[in-house]
């Protein structure tokens, strides 16, 4: 059972369930007896309290976040350290995340879209303005309420997250929304922010993130040279100015994007009071010379009185009084027109001296990429036209530590010389341990194997037990801590009947049999085809007599009838 359910944190907090569990905490729901209301208590996971750096960020961006306060931003309460416990008091969300949403609706129209992302800018706009970046903005970080609202979670947790190198499922969880400077490990500020909620937008406009692969390492490198498709390609429904407002958000350089949130929120709202407005291209303005007075001023224009014509006498004392200014300006126009084109001589020839023409004849040249996978990483050539450029470790259980597994772009793509080549480098196969299941629920046990990926083969039995809930986890073989191969056995020890009676189940179809056996505490069902008369798809005999009290991890098979009555047969065997 979890060590934390039924403890009080702080004095005040009674843990009572587990709500989630992901990469550096487990989040519970509690009550606060102080207030008596529900609240979700976020832990910081066994592993990382030994490391007194990442407890001291853990701290510290918590207690920062908990003093935002905005209602599209979920309120950080309180944040402790008690009972070797560091965790964070939370609102409890009743909702569920934009992800969900999205996978219940599929493709958002474009009002659904502006009405989500205005709530998510506004509440970067928010912590912004207080120096806090959020780092991590994904679905699966935004809960939609239930009357349509959203907030966004996990403000600046993510900094504390983001210090691993190592390339783990768990680091690149949020691989298809994180910026080019993230994917490149470079300095991250608001807009980075921004170019998430851009990616976020272009997925609920568009049904798909903007850039996928085999791998997350594949997906990071799109993002670093981007170049995603406009979303109109998926959704011919998307209005021009939404897609200019996504595309401008998520520009490969954080100076193309929107300096501020508050600037996104204004564009957004310019759009939604006019659906049809398409905004300048970024770059574009009006040249001075070609403007059109507006209408009254065109008219004040014409209507200026005419100035009295001058006399002979008159106009020739005025060029008099005029040569002079004219010559010298001529003179000094002369001087400034010889300086700059003496200037511009200078610059052409500098600009032939010193410019890499050699590098402009290579952008020419294409060169093929060579197959670098399987090569290792240490001792590996150089080749001609092409950059190799080390992104990162992975694990692997194709190739043994040091080996190139994987680089991008592919083997044997054309490119333009001087290419860089990101690779990955394998630190071979992830030791993967059983971990502590007792307490958990049979069915979260069950998936948390399965996502381990490593083809296990999962049994159950059941166990009486006067402290562990009935249909939760008693204990596991192999034990918690013990290291887990692939195709390993892994038995579940469930709290509940060791021995039940065998329920009948002649006649009822297949689905309601297993039903009852499962009721009962059989999980263990076996299935024959048999020939018979009965409806097709009715059980017509079981293995068990019904009313027998036998253990509950037997087998029993069940004879489901064809519905085709078997071919009846003579006395002397032959068929008639």
């Amino acid at each position: 059972m979890d060590k934390y359910i039924g403890r009080l944190l702080d004095g005040r907090y009674e843990i009572l369930e587990v709500l989630g569990t992901g990469g550096m905490a487990v989040v519970y729901k509690a009550r606060c007896h102080r207030l008596n209301r529900l609240v979700a208590i976020k832990i910081l996971k066994d592993e990382y309290t030994q490391d007194e750096e990442l407890r001291r960020r853990f701290q510290a961006e918590s207690q920062a976040v908990a003093m935002l306060s905005h209602p599209n931003i979920v309120s950080v309460y309180d944040v402790s350290s008690s009972g070797g416990a560091d965790h964070i008091i939370m609102e409890l969300i009743d909702g569920i995340t934009l992800k969900q949403y999205m996978e219940k609706k599929g493709v958002l129209n474009w009002k659904e879209t502006l009405h989500f992302a205005m709530q998510i800018a506004k509440a970067l706009e928010h912590a912004h303005g207080r120096g806090i970046v959020h780092r991590d903005i994904k679905p699966h970080n935004i809960m939609v309420l239930k009357n349509g609202s959203v907030k966004v979670a996990d403000f600046g947790i993510a900094q504390v997250t983001n210090q691993s190198s190592t390339m783990t499922t768990e680091a690149l969880g949020s691989v298809h929304y994180i910026s080019p400077e993230q994917a490149k490990g470079g300095r991250v500020d608001n807009r980075s922010d921004i170019y998430s909620l851009g990616v976020v937008m272009y997925e609920m406009i568009a049904g798909r993130v903007p850039y996928d692969g085999d791998s997350p390492v594949a997906v990071a490198i799109q993002h670093i040279n981007g170049g995603a498709m406009p979303p109109v390609m998926f959704n011919p429904n998307v209005p021009k100015g939404l897609e200019q407002i996504i595309l401008r958000a998520m520009s490969l350089a954080p100076r193309d994007r929107y300096a501020t949130a508050g600037a996104m929120l204004y564009d957004m709202d310019e759009f939604r009071k006019d659906p049809s407005k398409v905004f300048p291209e970024a770059g574009t303005k009006v040249d001075d010379a070609t403007q059109v007075l507006p209408a009254d001023l065109e008219q004040q224009a014409k209507n200026v009185a005419p100035q009295p014509e001058k006399t002979a006498p008159q106009r020739e004392r005025a060029s008099k009084s005029a040569r002079p200014k004219q010559e010298e300006r001529s003179r000094g126009t002369t001087l400034a027109i010889a300086s700059c084109v003496l200037v511009g001589i200078i610059a052409i020839i500098i600009f032939v001296m010193v410019f890499p023409w050699d590098s402009l004849r290579n952008e020419t040249e294409m060169v093929k990429v060579p197959s670098l996978v399987g090569q290792p990483y240490s001792g590996l050539p150089t080749y001609p036209g092409i950059k190799v450029e080390h992104y990162g470790h992975a694990y692997s259980d194709v190739y043994p530590k040091g080996q190139i597994m994987h680089q991008e772009p592919a083997a044997g793509q054309e490119v333009v010389a001087g290419t860089k080549v990101y690779i990955i480098e394998s630190i071979g196969p992830e030791i993967k341990t059983m971990r502590d299941l007792s307490g958990e629920k049979k069915q979260d046990a069950i998936e948390h194997l399965k996502n381990l990926k490593l083809s296990l083969k999962i049994e159950s039995r059941n166990q009486p037990s006067k402290d562990i809930k009935e249909g939760y986890v008693i204990r596991t073989e192999p034990a918690a801590g013990e290291p887990l191969n692939k195709g390993d056995t892994v038995i579940l020890y469930i709290s509940g009947k060791s021995t039940a009676v065998v329920p009948y189940v002649v006649g009822d179809s297949w689905s309601e049999a297993e039903q009852k056996l499962n009721s009962e505490g059989f999980d263990t069902i076996g299935r024959q085809d048999v020939a018979s008369a009965a409806p097709a798809g009715t059980v017509v005999a079981q293995s068990e007599e019904a009313g027998n009290r036998i253990e509950v991890t037997t087998k029993i098979i069940l004879s489901i009838s064809t519905g085709t009555p078997p071919n009846p047969t003579r006395n002397d065997g032959e068929s008639p």
